[in-house]
């Protein structure tokens, strides 16, 4: 009797025998999602990283437009670091307010080589005082006094209003920090021959009111958009507090007059 002949092994491969066509296989739908929402986040997060780029170098670069703020400057002290006064001016600075003084007894190291510098450039000029609401007003005065020359032609003499009476020892109320302000300002204006500019910043103004309380023209600040939180016409405005220039190495505070 003839034997049955067995069945020849087969020599399909583990693919084969599957049913795959050599093409590989078919990816299920959730992969798929999961890789265009892979993409898309991709996308999005290049996206928001150039923007985000794009909007550094525009604000650092951003300067008032001269047509409508046709006269600008720059707030200058030690911590801006060693500055070109003549490429500083060619770069449209017409104005210079020097950091001079602050509380009762600290100045700024560089004022001296600032103010012969700026004057050697052809800029306008003027000072700066850093208002403790925590120390005596004639104090403050003194102080002032000391470091900032009487000169005619100099800029009326600014006043930065930042700090807060909150941590003063012995405390000191909030009719007291506008009684001794009106203190200092008449000390310095004696001083001066000018009555001086108060440079508010929001949080001082919330507290003290001060741009109702004291009639003297105002500084105030924002970045790029004209503030109006003292709810009165400001003088001089700081509208880029880190602008680059070819002038320095360190950013540096934009500041525009009112016209």
């Amino acid at each position: 009797m003839a034997r049955k002949q067995g069945r020849k092994p087969s020599s399909q491969t583990g693919a084969a025998r599957t049913g795959s066509t050599g093409r590989g296989r078919r990816r299920p739908p959730d992969s798929r999602r999961n890789t265009v929402r892979l993409r898309w986040l991709a996308g999005a997060l290049l996206l928001a990283l150039v923007g985000g780029a794009w909007g550094w170098w525009a604000m650092h670069h951003w300067q008032p437009p001269r047509d409508q703020w046709p006269v600008q400057g720059v707030e200058i002290g030690r911590a801006d670091g060693d500055v070109d006064w003549t490429a500083l001016k060619a770069v449209g600075a017409d104005f210079a307010y020097l950091d001079a003084s602050s509380g009762s007894a600290s100045h700024d190291a560089g004022f001296v080589d600032n103010l012969e510098a700026a004057r050697g450039a052809g800029l306008t000029l003027g000072a700066m005082h850093r208002y403790d609401p925590c120390q005596p007003a004639d104090r403050q005065a003194a102080n002032f006094v000391t470091v900032v020359p009487r000169d005619a032609t100099m800029l009326p003499p600014a006043v930065e209003l930042d700090a807060l009476a909150d941590g003063c020892t012995p405390r000191v109320s909030d009719a007291a920090v506008v009684s001794e302000l009106i203190t200092f300002l008449n000390q310095i204006e004696t001083h001066t021959g000018r009555p001086a500019i108060l440079k508010i910043s929001p949080a001082f103004e919330a507290r003290y009111h001060i741009a109702h309380a004291i009639n003297r023209n105002l500084w105030l600040e924002r970045d790029r958009l004209s503030p109006d939180y003292a709810g009165q016409p400001f003088a001089l405005w700081t509208a880029n507090h880190a602008l680059m220039t070819a002038a320095s190495t360190q950013p540096l505070r934009w500041v525009v007059e009112q016209r």
